[in-house]
């Protein structure tokens, strides 16, 4: 593995070796005042955006089709578009199978550094080899006027008190990171006004940590955001910050501002054809032609009802774009352990995804194993329906995020079997 193939830490990299982000990663713990996340964004170029939110299978299948067309790619990264730690489940997954089944490629992850600390022994053991943090302040007065709000143990902190705690979660994260001989690349936003004049206090404590790079970002402007109105950086000033950084640490003078879908080289915008695919990971699958979808239902009407606790499946078909009910099955019995799930599978052999209001990690990495898409939601069956065997995405007011057992508005957490 030669890391310096990569081409965000290597600028002489850049001209021959890609990179792909997985969109893995969509909700965040942190309100920066200069982002606007989208999930569905083809039109802009900057972190945050993605075509499209990927399961860690479906990442899996998209990345496959990727790799048989652009062969040069060196680096397969997760940078959201919300925190990889926020979704620290699905982020250490969709790792956990690129590693297993690409075991010589570079893995690299892009964070705020807010919940990095507690996965660093993740991280090592799946031999990820560069991670990018994004400090913006080591000062707290400066970093309240750059973070609306900070979500950690299940607490929201807010001004002083939430850019404190990112700060000491950052610096615990980065020693521990480096103590695991982690390369280590410090993101800054500057931003006029705020924090233009502190990049350099940034480089040196960072330095003091062992960070290896630095990448000095000017303020990217994004409507409906609290910096919106910021005027832009000049080029001198921007090349003044970067020249005093420079004096602790490494510059990165390369950075074409990421988003968090990138495939290919730095610098060149997806393809038509890549975009596709990601939309055919996200929306189809392996039984994307099979004619049915299934509903956990507690009477075909509702999707209402935790996979582990439903008794039968309703079945659905579509008959002049509308759905139409056509069966419904039994499951198989709990107490079978992942017999069952197989079992399942198999039941549902024709059916291109499950409607469920609740399911457990077990039965769904058997089930997208088998190539069914898994919708966590609640609402009227038909819309979901519809909306899979059109090839539409689910109305986003409809999802759910997954839960375990006992935790879905439904689940009663009666064990039966939900993984």
């Amino acid at each position: 593995m030669n890391y310096d193939n990569h081409p965000c830490f290597s600028e002489g990299a850049k001209h021959s070796f890609g990179r792909i982000h997985l969109p893995v990663a969509p909700n965040c713990n942190l309100q920066c005042n200069y982002c606007n996340r989208d999930f569905d964004c083809v039109n802009e170029s900057r972190p945050g955006v993605a075509s499209a939110i990927l399961k860690p299978r479906q990442a899996i299948r998209y990345l496959d089709e990727v790799l048989e067309r652009i062969p040069n790619i060196a680096v397969v990264g997760i940078a959201g578009p919300g925190d990889p730690f926020a979704n620290p489940e699905e982020t250490l997954e969709t790792l956990r199978l690129v590693r297993e089944k690409y075991p010589e490629i570079m893995l690299c992850v892009a964070t705020n550094g807010l919940n990095l600390s507690r996965y660093a022994d993740d991280l090592e053991t799946l031999k990820i080899s560069h991670v990018t943090v994004t400090v913006n302040a080591v000062e707290p007065q400066i970093g309240s006027k750059i973070y609306a709000w900070a979500r950690f143990a299940s607490r929201m902190y807010r001004g002083v008190e939430a850019a404190n705690l990112l700060l000491s979660n950052q610096i615990e994260a980065i020693r521990k990171l480096k103590e695991r001989n982690v390369l280590v690349k410090i993101n800054s936003v500057v931003i006029p006004g705020i924090n233009d004049s502190h990049v350099a206090a940034v480089a040196r404590e960072m330095a003091a940590l062992g960070a290896d790079l630095m990448n000095c970002i000017p303020l990217y402007h994004v409507a409906g955001t609290p910096f919106a109105d910021i005027a832009p950086l000049p080029q001198e000033a921007a090349e003044s910050i970067r020249r005093e950084a420079g004096g602790f640490l490494p510059q990165m003078k390369h950075c074409t501002r990421c988003r968090a879908d990138a495939v290919g080289l730095l610098g060149r915008d997806q393809t038509d054809e890549v975009r596709s695919l990601m939309r055919k990971a996200a929306i189809g699958g392996a039984r994307e032609n099979e004619p049915y979808v299934a509903v956990a239902s507690m009477e075909g009407l509702l999707v209402n009802q935790h996979l582990g606790e439903a008794s039968q499946l309703w079945i659905f078909g579509q008959r002049d774009g509308k759905a139409e009910l056509v069966d419904r099955r039994f499951t198989p019995s709990s107490g079978s352990g992942a017999d069952r799930w197989q079992q399942m599978a198999d039941l549902l052999q024709d059916c291109r995804g499950v409607l469920v209001s609740g399911i457990g990690r077990a039965p769904q990495a058997v089930l997208e194993e088998a190539g069914l898409r898994i919708v966590v939601m609640e609402g009227f069956a038909r819309e979901g329906v519809e909306a899979i065997l059109s090839g539409r995405e689910i109305p986003r007011m409809l999802l759910r995020r997954a839960g375990s057992c006992g935790q879905g508005l439904t689940c009663s957490g009666t064990g039966m079997g939900c993984g």
